[in-house]
């Protein structure tokens, strides 16, 4: 296929990703981002965009230099995108949501900043790993690049604090179903607050690792 097919198609993807994701309520008004790396740069959806109403023709396509080379103008959170796609050559895409239940865990005081959320579920381990938490920054600050670089490096997702998950993945849709494994499990661990838990132990996880050839 050649470069100008692919980037056809994997428009037309993250459109359709974006409606599925805002009709199951996993993205409201016009919260949310999904970007896609090219081989001449990548694709991000615009700011103040609504992911359920999204047009191929006008995402954002930017270099590796963050400028902008067509489309509307990007989300304020591209800086976010980029760092990733920086510090992991394995990511190709990005999934980043205010859904509600990771949203609300990202609220929570007390949580484990290196992994805050248990696994729960071998589906966690699996298509998540460890969740690190990140200290809160406000929308669009730059400094949450720094805070978020090291951490990147090593984990494929992130919560960020007071806001929602990020999430990269090897193609868009390991992103999106690695996101929505994480709301799920965020769902589950509210629902389970003040229940006696039985997490994954650590052998158990050592398993899923070597069976699946885990590299989070």
């Amino acid at each position: 296929m050649s470069t100008t097919a692919n980037e056809h198609v994997l428009r037309e993807r993250i459109v359709m990703h974006g409606r599925s994701l805002f009709e199951r309520g996993l993205a409201a008004g016009s919260s949310g981002n999904i970007s896609v790396r090219l081989d001449d740069g990548w694709l991000l959806t615009p700011t103040d965009s609504c992911l359920g109403q999204l047009d191929p023709a006008r995402l954002s396509k930017l270099d590796w230099g963050g400028r902008l080379v067509s489309g509307d103008a990007p989300s304020k959170e591209a800086f976010l995108h980029r760092v990733i796609y920086g510090e992991r050559v394995s990511a190709n895409a990005i999934v980043h949501l205010h859904s509600t239940y990771s949203a609300a865990v990202s609220c929570m005081d007390g949580l484990d900043p290196a992994n805050c959320l248990p696994p729960l579920t071998a589906y966690f381990v699996i298509k998540v790993g460890r969740l690190p938490l990140v200290s809160y920054h406000r929308p669009g600050d730059v400094a949450l690049a720094e805070a978020i670089r090291k951490i990147a490096r090593t984990h494929a997702a992130l919560l960020l604090a007071n806001h929602g998950p990020i999430v990269s993945g090897v193609s868009l849709e390991a992103a999106i179903y690695a996101t929505e494994e994480l709301e799920e499990t965020a769902k589950l661990f509210l629902l389970l607050r003040g229940a006696p838990v039985r997490a994954l132990t650590e052998a158990q996880i050592a398993d899923l690792q070597s069976v699946f050839n885990l590299k989070h």
